[in-house]
C-alpha cells in the first residue's frame, strides 16, 4: 500500500472515532440525567392514584429488581464488549448482523419515543408555567395533534429538542458538563421535597396499603418500569469512555441504584402526604407541597421540574445520536452519519437526525400509549441481552481479571428473560399491536435495504 493510501486510511478512521473524555462519575451523572426525571416528577401520581395505591412503593421495587436483573448483563457486556452502541453492539457481535439490526430497530423506537415523551412533558410544565405568567400560547400551538381539543402541534416541545441538539452538537464533555450541573439541581429539589414533606407525612394516608390488591401492584410494576429506562444510555459511551471496562459497569450499576433509592423516599413521602385517589395530577409533587399549603415549595419544584427534565432530554439525545452514529459506520445507515465533525469532534449529522426526527414525534404525535410502547421495546431488547449472556459466557468463557462478572450464570439471565416476559405480558392489547406494527416496518426495511448492506459489508 502506497503511502498516500495509508494515509488516507488512517485519515478515513481519525473521521469515524470519538475521543475519549468521559470518567466515571460523567457515566454516573449521564445514566441519572436520563433515568431521574418524569419517573419521579410525573409517573407517582397517575399510577398510585389509579393502579396501586400507596403499595406503589413496591410496584418500584419490582421494577428495579428486573432492572437490576438486566443492568448485571449489560455491565458484563459493557466491560466485556466495550464498544459504543450498547446493546445493538453487543446484539451484532454475539448473535449477528440480522439481529444486530432489529435490535437497533428497537432501540430508534426507545430513544425516539424516550426523547419525545420527555419534550412534550418538559412542554407542559412550561406551558404552566406560562400561564400562571399570563404569557400562555394558543391553544393550536400547545399540544400534539388533537382536533378535538383544538391543538395541533407543540411548539415548545420542538423548539426544546432543537435547543438540546444544538448543545449536543458541541461536544460530549461541553453536554455532559450541563447534565451534571442540572443533576445537581435535580437532586436539591427532591431534597427539599423530602425533607419539607417528611413533616407532613400522615400514615393513615397509608392505609389501605394496597387497595388494588397485588394486581394493582404488579400492573403498577409494569407502568413505573418507564421510568428507570434510561441506565442502558450508559453502554452506548464506551467509545467516549477512558476506562471502559472498569468505569461503564460503575455507571450502569450506580445510576441505577441511586434513581431507586430517590424513587422510594419519593414515593413513600408523596403518598404520605396526600391521599392516593388525589394524585391524579400532571405535577403531583408540586402539587403535594400545595396540598400541604405551602405553595412556595411547590413553586420552587416547578420551577426545578422545568430546568432538570432538560438532563433526561440531553442525555437521551446524546444516546441516540451515537446509536445511530455506530449502526452508520457499520454501514446499515448512510455514510454521512458516520462522520465525526473535525472540530467539535462529535457525529454531528446523526446528532442533527436523532433530534429532528425528536422533535417532529414530540410536537406533533400524540403520546398516550407510546410510554407503553418505549416499555414493551425495551423490554424484548433486555430480554435479548440476557440470552447474549448466556451465549457469550458459553463460547468465550469466564470474564478475565478485571472485567464485571454477573454472579450465578445462567440462573442470573434465566431469571430476567422470564421477569421481562412477564412484565410484557402486562401490557395492553394496543400497546402489542403498535408494537408489532413497528416490527413490521423493521422487517420491511431489511429486506428493502439492510439485508443489501449486510451482504456488501
Amino acid at each position: 500500500m502506497s503511502n498516500q493510501s495509508k494515509a488516507t486510511q488512517h485519515n478515513e478512521q481519525q473521521n469515524n472515532q470519538l475521543k475519549r473524555v468521559l470518567g466515571a462519575p460523567d457515566l454516573v451523572m449521564l445514566g441519572l440525567g436520563a433515568i431521574v426525571g418524569t419517573g419521579i416528577f410525573v409517573i407517582p401520581g397517575t399510577a398510585a392514584a389509579t393502579t396501586a395505591g400507596p403499595a406503589l412503593i413496591f410496584s418500584f421495587i419490582l421494577a428495579a429488581i428486573a432492572c437490576v436483573l438486566s443492568a448485571l448483563c449489560y455491565a458484563e457486556f459493557a466491560s466485556r464488549i466495550p464498544k459504543a452502541g450498547g446493546a445493538y453492539s453487543y446484539a451484532e457481535t454475539m448473535f449477528g448482523g440480522t439481529v444486530g439490526w432489529f435490535v437497533a430497530w428497537l432501540l430508534m423506537a426507545q430513544y425516539l419515543l424516550a426523547n419525545a415523551s420527555v419534550a412534550s412533558g418538559w412542554s407542559g410544565y412550561v406551558n404552566g408555567f406560562l400561564d400562571g405568567l399570563g404569557l400562555g400560547l394558543p391553544v393550536a400551538l400547545r399540544a400534539s395533534y388533537n382536533a378535538e381539543n383544538g391543538t395541533y402541534v407543540d411548539l415548545i416541545a420542538i423548539l426544546i429538542t432543537f435547543a438540546v441538539t444544538r448543545l449536543v452538537v458541541q461536544g460530549a464533555k461541553r453536554a455532559l458538563a450541563w447534565n451534571s450541573r442540572m443533576v445537581f439541581v435535580k437532586f436539591l429539589i427532591i431534597g427539599l421535597f423530602v425533607a419539607v414533606g417528611v413533616f407532613f407525612v400522615e400514615p393513615a394516608n397509608w392505609q389501605p396499603i394496597a387497595p388494588y390488591g397485588m394486581d394493582g401492584v404488579l400492573a403498577g410494576s409494569a407502568i413505573v418500569f418507564f421510568a428507570f429506562l434510561g441506565f442502558d444510555s450508559v453502554a452506548t459511551a464506551a467509545e467516549e469512555a477512558r476506562h471502559p471496562q472498569k468505569d461503564l459497569p460503575k455507571g450502569i450499576l450506580g445510576s441505577l441504584g441511586i434513581a431507586t433509592v430517590l424513587y422510594i423516599l419519593v414515593t413513600l413521602v408523596l403518598t404520605g402526604m396526600v391521599p392516593y385517589l388525589e394524585l391524579d395530577v400532571r405535577d403531583p409533587v408540586s402539587f403535594a407541597m400545595r396540598y400541604a399549603g405551602l405553595d412556595w415549595v411547590g413553586a420552587v419544584i416547578s420551577t426545578g421540574a422545568i430546568l432538570t427534565l432538560l438532563t433526561v432530554l440531553i442525555s437521551m439525545l446524546y444516546s441516540f445520536a451515537r446509536l445511530i452514529f455506530v449502526i452508520s459506520r457499520n454501514g446499515l445507515l448512510p455514510d454521512k452519519l458516520s462522520e465525526v465533525h473535525p472540530v467539535k469532534e462529535t457525529p454531528a449529522n446523526a446528532t442533527l437526525v436523532a433530534g429532528t426526527g425528536a422533535a417532529l414525534l414530540a410536537g406533533t404525535v400524540p403520546l398516550a400509549q407510546l410510554a407503553e410502547l418505549a416499555n414493551i421495546v425495551t423490554l424484548l431488547i433486555f430480554f435479548i441481552m440476557a440470552a447474549g449472556l448466556i451465549k457469550l459466557r458459553k463460547e468465550k468463557g469466564e470474564p478475565a481479571e478485571g472485567e464485571f462478572r454477573v454472579p450465578l450464570v445462567p440462573m442470573i439471565p434465566i431469571l430476567s428473560m422470564l421477569v421481562c416476559a412477564y412484565l410484557m405480558s402486562q401490557l395492553s392489547a394496543p400497546v402489542w399491536v403498535l408494537f408489532l406494527g413497528w416490527l413490521s416496518l423493521g422487517t420491511i426495511v431489511y429486506f428493502v435495504y439492510v439485508r443489501r448492506q449486510l451482504k456488501e459489508n
